[in-house]
């Protein structure tokens, strides 16, 4: 889920759900499909920065 802003001169778009991961389009579709490149990045790099280390899942609910 994504949140999308209209500004004047083009439109935002960023992800609440990770911290810092934003774009930019001079048109709405434009800028949601740039999130997807900045999603893609901030998932790999979060999969790189977490490479090597000790990782637990945990159930909840």
């Amino acid at each position: 889920m994504e949140s999308l802003k209209e500004s004047w001169r083009c439109y935002a778009v960023w992800v609440p759900g990770l911290p810092g991961c934003w774009s930019q389009g001079r048109t709405e579709e434009e800028a949601l499909e740039n999130i997807k490149d900045a999603i893609q990045a901030y998932l790999e790099t979060v999969e790189e920065l977490s490479k090597n280390k000790e990782s637990r899942y945990v159930e909840v609910g």
